[in-house]
């Protein structure tokens, strides 16, 4: 047998790590000081962005679910409620803030910090986020799934950068858009990961 022998139960386990692991950050910040991380956050009126990066952020959120459901696994679990269900929408809370943090936020105001222009602001924000998202790929016991999580988070996270500069660097549009996407397309994609699909992301049809 090549797959795991339950690749549910592996799946909640993961997702239960992951909002655990990226969780704490979330609620301890909120519980010091919970008006400077709405602020930091970028939901205040003063920095919730513009109208371009809401939009933007819109076009990624609705192509990148698009692309995704053709995966069965994704497609089956976009709206069918179930204790994964349940896990992802806390994955969806503290990876979409977290994550926007670290490789939006962080990594961007860094390079910017150095003079360094937006172009490659971009590009190391999707590399970076691309291989830290690669894991999924070799969950699946795949080195060619690995290197297609890898390339599809990637350009998810550059999509999001660029959403970062054209928003005016709010990360509010950012959390959003990785909320929803979150929210929609997991436990699916940790599903299609157990079972070796994101190996065969180009070879699935609607």
């Amino acid at each position: 047998m090549s797959g795991p022998r339950n690749p549910e139960r592996l799946s909640a386990w993961i997702l239960a790590g992951i909002a655990a692991a990226e969780g704490w950050w979330v609620v301890e910040n909120f519980v010091y000081n919970p008006r400077g991380l709405v602020a930091y956050l970028g939901f205040t009126p003063a920095r919730s962005g513009n109208a371009t990066g809401w939009f933007l952020a819109v076009l990624v959120t609705g192509f990148f679910v698009w692309v995704s459901a053709r995966l069965p696994a994704v497609r089956a679990n976009l709206f069918r409620p179930s204790f994964l269900k349940l896990l992802a929408l806390v994955v969806a809370v503290t990876a979409g803030i977290l994550e926007e943090v670290i490789f939006r936020k962080w990594v961007m105001d860094y390079l910017q910090a150095r003079s360094i222009g937006p172009i490659v602001q971009v590009l190391g924000s999707g590399l970076l986020f691309g291989v830290a998202h690669g894991v999924w790929g070799l969950l699946g016991r795949s080195l060619r799934a690995a290197g297609s999580a890898t390339v599809a988070t990637g350009i998810l996270g550059a999509a999001l950068a660029v959403v970062y500069v054209m928003s005016g660097r709010s990360l509010a549009p950012c959390i959003a858009t990785h909320f929803l996407i979150n929210a929609l397309l997991e436990p699916g994609l940790v599903l299609a990961a157990m079972s070796g699909q994101m190996g065969k992301w180009e070879n699935v049809h609607k």
